[in-house]
């Protein structure tokens, strides 16, 4: 089985939830174990709170918008999150927050989560692109309900 789906949504904390519900919803029916598709869930949910606060700069003219792709092939999930905000002059460097650190935890939390992560620059205008792959598990056959 095969499915993707891909967003374009606004920079503002409302889209966060939305592509996290549509991503739950997409995994339930395709009957990916409930584990499996929070820890996707939570990962997805700081991919684009990063795009959210760090995604744009309106100085340079950036789009107020990001793109949340995800591709359910086979036995994997991949989930992209791109935006167009300054991107990074070196690849960021990903180390444990304090304990008592209110910012700093996504990245950290994506790498724990996911079996792979590649964050690096958006090729052509700038901004970056988070994405990262999980093994799924199947609750059930993986075939898409007929309701």
């Amino acid at each position: 089985m095969s499915i993707w789906w891909s967003l374009h949504l606004r920079r503002e904390a409302a889209s966060v939830p939305l592509a996290r519900r549509l991503l739950l919803g997409t995994m339930e029916t395709a009957g990916v174990d409930p584990d499996i598709s929070y820890d996707l869930s939570v990962a997805l949910s700081e991919a684009c709170a990063n795009a959210v606060e760090h995604g744009g700069d309106r100085t340079r003219g950036a789009s107020e918008a990001y793109r949340v792709t995800a591709y359910l092939d086979g036995e994997k999930c991949r989930i992209e999150v791109t935006d167009s905000g300054p991107g990074f002059a070196r690849p960021p460097a990903v180390r444990a927050p304090r304990v008592d650190a209110e910012h700093g935890r996504g990245l950290c939390l994506i790498r724990e989560l996911a079996d792979h992560v590649h964050i690096g620059d958006k090729p052509g205008r700038g901004g970056t692109v988070v994405s990262f792959d999980k093994m799924l598990k199947w609750t059930r056959d993986p075939t898409l309900l007929t309701a």
